[in-house]
């Protein structure tokens, strides 16, 4: 399974800022110097680059291939959008695992919770550092951005809308597994369940899930299970459609999700 790093990026060495330099800023400061760090982290082994490059090279065979690009005949990136929620399904929690797991695995998590920062800034900060990295490999996509206006003229704001609701839905999937990999050592454990968790908050959405509650579920309950539906919200989105709800929806799950992120590295702390 690839990794992004083999080790984590808040382990401290000689060239890490000493702990004195998050005591003279604040809490929010504090966050971005984790996720300056963090970030930088991901880049100092060449996991990182076969990463975004395996990224690329997939995005690219679903869009012209799978995808039937040219055999549609339409300047557009729906084939390109297409594939995302099901490539983030395996992608992303690639990246989500190794968050906490491997904090704890190393015994590391006792070190970054003794500097003078906030739980909170230490888990926001390592999570906007891989949205941050997820959002550089989607950005690298850009080429067939460019490719589809050569070759048409395609709605740029419904693509730059589709763009948008594919962060929103990495951040959600990100956020997920941030959660997931608190709660164990193993790396590979926390890939697995978080990839059952994204692939049911996926599968929410279709008539036959729907269906099946429906047979039993009062309505209400239905449509709240539909409404959890990254599918449905990321489709309405793609179209060029910004609904205030969906980007509630994504945020207060990023919320919720960093929370108990939060939760449960207080609690396991000293496991």
């Amino acid at each position: 399974m690839t990794t992004v790093s083999d080790s984590s990026p808040t382990t401290l060495d000689p060239a890490a800022p000493p702990a004195r330099a998050f005591a003279r800023q604040g809490p929010l400061a504090g966050t971005w110097t984790i996720t300056r760090r963090e970030l930088g982290g991901y880049f100092l082994t060449p996991v990182a680059y076969v990463f975004i490059v395996i990224f690329l090279l997939v995005t690219g065979v679903f869009t012209f291939h799978l995808g039937g690009f040219f055999e549609a005949g339409q300047a557009d990136l729906r084939s390109f959008f297409t594939f995302h929620p099901w490539l983030y399904l395996f992608l992303v929690p690639a990246v989500s695992m190794r968050l906490w797991s491997e904090e704890r695995k190393q015994g590391t998590i006792e070190l970054l919770l003794t500097l003078p920062i906030t739980l909170a800034a230490a888990v926001l900060g390592k999570f906007l550092a891989a949205w941050a990295f997820t959002g550089i490999a989607l950005a690298l996509t850009f080429p067939i951005w460019i490719t589809v206006n050569y070759l048409g003229d395609p709605d740029n704001g419904v693509i730059l809308a589709a763009y948008l609701g594919s962060f929103l839905m990495a951040g959600g999937f990100l956020a997920i597994g941030s959660a997931i990999s608190a709660i164990t050592r193993n790396q590979v454990i926390a890939f697995v369940i978080t990839v059952v968790i994204c692939f049911g908050f996926l599968l929410s959405g279709y008539p036959m899930v729907l269906n099946f509650f429906s047979a039993w579920a009062p309505q209400p309950i239905v449509e709240a299970i539909a409404g959890f539906s990254f599918l449905t919200r990321f489709d309405s989105i793609a179209k060029g459609v910004i609904d205030l709800r969906d980007l509630v929806y994504f945020g207060t799950l990023i919320a919720l999700c960093l929370f108990a992120t939060g939760v449960i590295v207080e609690t396991k702390k000293g496991g």
